[in-house]
C-alpha cells in the first residue's frame, strides 16, 4: 500500500479543480458499486469514458488525463489492460483517494482573509530600500571611487567565475554566478542590434528548478542579500532586492502596484507554492511578462498596473536522478516558467549532493573566504547607478547600451544544431537561446570600466564563451544528459 498520508499534497492546480470534483464523485460511485450488503467483493474501478461523460454533463471541459497520470504516479490509481478503445482504472483505496481529492478542493476553494487585506507600509518599504541604495552609492563615491574604478578595469565574467569556483567548486559555482549577473542585469540596459536599433534589454527573471537541498536558496538569497547567521556577506545590490518569503501571491499582487514604474528584484524562496492558489496562474503569467495586471475579486480589484521588476525564484520539484527530466516537465507550471524566465534545472545527483555537503562543511568551519564581496558590491552599485542614470553620477559617467554581435548568434546556433542532430524531437525551447544572449549581455556590464573609451559595451570572447557553455549545458539538462552520477 502506498503511503497515502505522504501523498496528502496532490498539488492540484486551479485548472484541475473541476476534474478533481467530478473524479471524487466517480470514485465514490465506483466504491458503492463494488459493495454488496456492506461487504466489498471486487476492487473499485471506473472507465475513462465514464469519467469523460460525467465531466461533459457537468460542463467541465478540461482534459482529465493529466490528473489521472499524477494519481497513477502516486500509486492512487492503476490502469488495467482491458479493452482497446477505453481505459479502465483500478482504485485500490477509494475512500482515501476521495478524501485527498476533496481536501485539495477545499484548500483551493478556501477563503484567505489575510491575503485580501492591504499590505501595510509598502511605500515605507520602498523609501527604506531607496535610502539603503543611496547610502551605499554615496559611500562608494566619497570613499572608494578610485579603487572601485580600478577594480572594474580588470573585472570580468571570467574573474567572477574564478572567484566563485574557488568558493563553491565546479558543480555549484554557476548558480551563484548567474544570480549575481542578474543583479547587474537589473539596470535593464538596452541591447542594440548591428543596425543601431534597440531590440531588448538586459533584465531577466531567474528560476532555479529542482528538488530541495540543491543549493538554490543560497544562490539567489544568501549570496545576494547576505546571511549574517552563517557569515555570508552580501554580494548583490543594496536596496534593490525585495524579499518575498512568507507572503502569498495575492499579497504580492497588491504589493506590486506600489512598484509601478520602478525596477526591483523580488526574491521568492518557494515560488511553487504561489501556483497552488486559486486563480493565481494567469495573473502571475502577466506579471512575468511585464504586461498590465488587473486582478478582480468579489471583494475588490487590484490594478490595473504594469510590473517592470524582475524575479529570482526557487521552484521546488522532486526528481529521481540526473535523467529524470520528465518528472520536471510533467509539472504543469514548468512551461510557464520556461517561456518567461531563465530557468536552471537541477537534479539531485550523487556529485551534486557531495558538492553541497562539502560546501556546507567549509562554510560552517569558516573556511570560505569571501574576500571580494565588498569590492563586487561597490562595483555593482556604481555600474547600476551609471546605467540607470542616477543623478549623483549621470554627469560624470555615460550610460552605455550593450551591442549585440552576430558572431555570438552563430556560436549559439552551432550548439543547437549539434543538439538537433541527436534527436528528431528537441526537448529544449528556442527561447533558451535568447536567454543565453541575455546572459552574455549582462556579463558584458562587468567590463564597463574596461571600455571607458567606447560608446557601447561589446559582448566579447569571455562573455560569448560563457553564454555558449550555459546554452550547451542547459540543452543537455533538457535532454536528460547533464553530467554527474545519478
Amino acid at each position: 500500500m502506498p503511503n497515502v498520508a505522504g501523498a496528502a499534497s496532490l498539488e492540484i492546480n486551479d485548472d484541475e479543480v473541476g476534474v478533481a470534483r467530478v473524479l471524487a464523485e466517480v470514485v465514490q460511485e465506483s466504491d458503492r458499486r463494488r459493495t454488496v450488503r456492506g461487504v466489498a467483493h471486487v476492487a473499485a474501478r471506473f472507465r475513462l469514458s465514464e469519467l469523460r461523460g460525467r465531466l461533459l454533463k457537468d460542463r467541465v471541459f478540461e482534459d482529465p488525463t493529466r490528473l489521472l497520470a499524477k494519481l497513477k504516479r502516486r500509486g492512487l490509481l492503476s490502469e488495467l489492460p482491458e479493452g482497446r478503445t477505453d481505459r479502465v482504472y483500478l482504485v485500490p483505496y477509494p475512500a482515501d483517494l476521495r478524501g485527498l481529492l476533496l481536501g485539495e478542493i477545499a484548500r483551493l476553494d478556501a477563503y484567505e482573509p489575510p491575503a485580501l487585506q492591504p499590505v501595510p507600509d509598502e511605500s515605507q518599504e520602498i523609501r527604506s530600500m531607496d535610502g539603503e541604495f543611496l547610502d551605499a552609492l554615496r559611500e562608494v563615491l566619497h570613499e572608494r571611487l578610485d579603487a572601485t574604478i580600478e577594480f572594474g578595469r580588470t573585472w570580468s565574467v571570467d574573474r567572477m567565475a574564478e572567484y566563485l569556483r574557488g568558493l563553491f567548486g565546479e558543480a555549484l559555482f554557476t548558480d551563484s554566478l548567474i544570480a549575481l549577473l542578474q543583479q547587474y542585469a537589473l539596470a535593464d540596459v538596452p541591447l542594440l542590434a548591428p543596425t543601431g536599433r534597440p531590440t531588448g534589454t538586459t533584465g531577466f527573471h531567474l528560476a532555479l528548478f529542482g528538488p530541495p537541498g540543491t543549493g538554490k536558496t543560497f544562490s539567489i538569497d544568501d549570496m545576494v542579500r547576505g546571511n549574517p547567521r552563517s557569515a555570508v556577506p552580501p554580494h548583490g545590490l543594496p536596496g534593490r532586492n525585495r524579499y518575498c518569503g512568507g507572503i502569498t501571491p495575492v499579497q504580492f499582487l497588491r504589493v506590486g502596484a506600489s512598484y509601478t514604474g520602478r525596477t526591483f528584484n523580488f526574491i521568492v524562496p518557494e515560488f511553487n507554492d504561489w501556483f497552488k492558489y486559486r486563480g493565481m496562474v494567469e495573473p502571475l503569467k502577466l506579471v512575468m511578462e511585464q504586461r498590465e495586471v488587473k486582478w478582480e475579486t468579489t471583494l475588490g480589484t487590484v490594478g490595473p498596473y504594469t510590473f517592470r521588476s524582475f524575479f529570482s525564484v526557487n521552484y521546488n520539484v522532486r526528481t529521481a536522478g540526473a535523467s529524470d527530466y520528465w518528472t520536471t516537465i510533467a509539472d504543469p507550471n514548468f512551461a510557464a516558467l520556461e517561456d518567461r524566465m531563465l530557468l536552471r534545472f537541477h537534479p539531485m545527483t550523487r556529485d551534486r549532493f557531495r558538492a553541497v555537503e562539502a560546501s556546507a562543511e567549509r562554510l560552517e568551519l569558516g573556511e570560505l573566504d569571501f574576500d571580494l564581496a565588498g569590492r563586487i558590491r561597490d562595483h555593482l552599485v556604481l555600474v547600476h547607478a551609471i546605467e540607470t542614470r542616477h543623478p549623483l553620477v549621470a554627469s560624470r559617467f555615460p550610460s552605455k547600451p550593450v551591442s549585440l554581435d552576430p558572431k555570438l548568434y552563430k556560436q549559439l546556433r552551432e550548439v543547437s544544431e549539434a543538439a538537433l542532430k541527436t534527436t528528431e524531437h528537441p526537448k529544449f525551447s528556442p527561447r533558451l537561446k535568447s536567454r543565453a544572449v541575455r546572459l552574455a549581455a549582462a556579463a558584458s556590464l562587468l567590463s564597463y570600466f574596461a571600455h571607458s573609451d567606447d560608446r557601447t559595451l561589446p559582448i566579447g570572447r569571455e562573455e560569448g564563451e560563457f553564454a555558449r557553455r550555459f546554452y550547451q549545458e542547459e540543452i543537455r539538462a533538457r535532454q536528460g544528459r547533464r553530467g554527474g552520477a545519478s
